[in-house]
């Protein structure tokens, strides 16, 4: 059973985050982002030497003053060195959802950079712990040859089971659940418009199922809004799916200062001095 390691100090989510106490708090996966996923991921791109650059898609209309004109959608697209791999930022007016969630955080990666269309595709919605996210990026960065896998499906389950979650038992080598059975990571099929370079994702008719890809997600209670999702398209290597499970499953404590109201009173938090 999880429950505050001091009761005496409630996060309070609508305070100014200047004034917001700092904890460490734990389990990461039920932990949020902290309401800095996008700042966390950048700074670690910037180190890494990625090229960032702003897209805006409005619309502008005939004598229009610039300060009037509508923003129909606002992207922040982060680049790799060698092109081969880019990450995208993009909350728009009609976003893609995973899970009943906008996404945040789509990262992709080709081939060759003379390619334009990306070999797959992982998506991130907001409350991903960005620590994850960051340690998805930090593999990938890694790979010489990023749409090349270099290990098998079963490297996933091994990294979250060796941070204590059980695997399934009517699917023991294709998913996986936290010990309070809130958090999931399972290989199965992948949701609408996941994009991905496999013929067979292309070609798979309504009624067929494509390749399997890793799906994870948080649902605070059975029954209620996911708290987070991701997606990774079927031919997202395992080895960096096994990065970001390795790094959401990690019983290290990670400070916030905002808590996710779904998951507050779950969290083992201690401020941090």
């Amino acid at each position: 059973m999880e429950a505050p390691l001091y009761p005496d100090f409630p996060p309070d989510s609508s305070t100014p985050r200047g004034g917001q106490p700092a904890f460490w708090v734990s389990p990461r996966h039920l932990a949020g982002d902290d309401g800095r996923l996008y700042d966390v991921v950048a700074d670690t791109l910037a180190g890494l030497g990625w090229t960032s650059l702003t897209i805006v898609r409005g619309r502008h209309e005939p004598d229009e003053a610039p300060e009037d004109r509508q923003v129909l959608r606002s992207t922040v697209l982060h680049i790799s060195p060698d092109a081969l791999r880019w990450a995208q930022w993009g909350l728009a007016d009609e976003p893609f959802h995973l899970g009943e969630l906008p996404i945040a955080w789509q990262i992709s990666a080709r081939a060759e950079a003379s390619s334009p269309l990306a070999q797959w595709s992982a998506y991130f919605t907001r409350d991903v712990p960005g620590e994850a996210v960051v340690d998805f990026l930090v593999a990938l960065d890694a790979c010489d040859q990023p749409a090349v896998p270099l290990a098998g499906s079963e490297l996933v389950l091994d990294a979250v089971a060796a941070h204590g979650w059980f695997r399934d038992i009517d699917q023991p080598q294709a998913a996986a659940t936290d010990p309070t059975f809130t958090s999931h990571i399972s290989l199965g099929e992948v949701p609408p418009l996941i994009q991905d370079a496999d013929p067979r994702a292309l070609s798979a008719e309504d009624d067929e199922t494509g390749p399997a890809g890793w799906q994870a997600w948080a649902e605070p209670a059975l029954g209620a809004p996911c708290l987070w999702a991701a997606s990774f398209a079927a031919s997202v290597p395992h080895d960096l799916v096994a990065a970001f499970a390795a790094s959401l499953s990690s019983t290290a404590p990670v400070l916030r200062r905002v808590l996710p109201v779904a998951t507050q009173e779950r969290l083992l938090r201690a401020p941090a001095i």
